[in-house]
């Protein structure tokens, strides 16, 4: 892992925008990373509802495209169909962007965790679907 390239970009897609807002703060805070992972958040709909938007997802997607890849973090139903029919018709999200399936908020820290390391999209996707073994018990 190189601090040599561009970092792989994070975004956080909720159906509330300040879910999506709030996880991703917690995760930058928690990683310690100071800003210096490309992270963007998009949740809600265009005019504040609760939905998710191909646009919003698009547009933070785009932010946070450094050439490295772009790991997606969902939170549940339709977000996921969204990211699933965006990367399907290939036109909207940057190349190398990448639904990730992990818990939301443990993953996404553990993305923008690793991300900050200089990682490539492979090691920030896996890293955050470890998230899934976290015992909380």
């Amino acid at each position: 892992m190189s601090d040599a390239g561009p970092l792989v970009g994070v975004v956080t897609v909720s159906h509330s925008k300040a879910v999506a807002e709030s996880v991703a703060q917690l995760a930058s805070a928690l990683a310690g990373d100071e800003g210096r992972v490309p992270l963007a958040a998009a949740g809600g709909t265009p005019d504040g509802g609760l939905g998710t938007s191909s646009e919003l997802i698009a547009a933070a997607a785009r932010e946070v495209d450094r050439g490295a890849g772009v790991a997606l973090l969902v939170d549940l139903g339709s977000a996921v169909l969204t990211v699933k029919a965006m990367l399907a018709e290939g036109d909207e999200l940057p190349g190398g962007a990448r639904l990730v399936d992990a818990p939301f908020l443990e993953g996404a820290v553990a993305a923008v965790v690793t991300a900050s390391t200089g990682a490539d999209l492979a090691a920030v996707a896996a890293a955050a679907e470890e998230a899934y073994g976290y015992r909380k018990e």
